[in-house]
């Protein structure tokens, strides 16, 4: 696997002026990268886990996008044959009539292209009992195959053994810090300059969720433009509450 066309630069990845580096982005990205530039004698698959809204589609997006890898995002609703199609359909190909052409269709195109393929939501694999067909795409091609999946993916893979046999590494997410709610400010936030403090308290109060980050950034953005400040800090802010998830209770009499 260690060719020329399949090395990759991470630090090139990385270096983007549209995307924010991000702790789970790197994490992620270098994950791939352990799979593309592995030795030949060694398995293929990774997975990045870990709890929702911790931006790992974010970053699996942002992954495919600068390996040039086939991304699918899976559904509650897909079947085997929903996932294969939804492969072939990235890739450009015409679906086969079987399971069995359309398994092939994919690994001869990866194995030609040497792309990685990244499986979002595979949660929705496992649970559908999928779980085989990615090995059989694996075994037909030996492509980097990087999986993105809830907390406990893990623990509900050991139940292929065979699957789990091939695993290379498995990488969870982390929560965001306050250097990701500081990046993440910089590239939503380019209307309005929040002060350190407030960033603080919008990473404590999200719980490290960098979806929820996202909503109290521009909550308080919006705050500073509705009041014309192009700056807003703690102070000014106060004691309004921001977004925790939790939806708002009613008053009694």
């Amino acid at each position: 696997m260690t060719t020329k066309q399949n090395v990759v630069n991470l630090d090139a990845v990385l270096n983007s002026s549209t995307t924010a580096p991000l702790k789970n982005v790197m994490l992620c990205s270098r994950l791939l990268q352990q799979a593309i530039n592995r030795p030949a004698h060694l398995p293929g698959m990774v997975c990045f886990y870990g709890p929702s809204g911790w931006g790992k589609s974010f970053a699996a997006a942002y992954a495919a996008n600068k390996f040039r890898a086939i991304y699918v995002e899976c559904k509650s609703t897909w079947t085997k044959r929903a996932l294969l199609e939804a492969i072939l359909k990235e890739m450009g190909i015409k679906a086969g009539n079987t399971a069995y052409i359309m398994v092939d269709q994919i690994s001869e195109q990866l194995a030609l292209s040497g792309l990685p393929l990244i499986i979002d939501e595979m949660d929705h694999i496992v649970e559908k009992k999928a779980v085989e067909v990615i090995r059989d795409i694996y075994e037909g091609s030996n492509a980097p195959i990087l999986m993105i999946g809830e907390e406990e993916i893990d623990i509900k893979l050991r139940k292929w053994e065979r699957f789990h046999n091939r695993m290379l590494a498995w990488q969870p997410a982390q929560p965001a810090d306050n250097d990701d709610t500081k990046h993440l400010a910089k590239l939503y936030c380019k209307d309005v300059t929040i002060a350190d403090d407030l960033l603080n308290k919008i990473t404590h109060d999200s719980l490290g969720i960098t979806r929820r980050i996202c909503v109290n950034l521009n909550l308080v953005q919006q705050a500073a433009l509705n009041a014309g400040k192009d700056t807003i800090s703690l102070i000014d802010w106060g004691n309004k509450p921001l977004y925790t998830g939790d939806a708002p209770r009613r008053r009694t009499r």
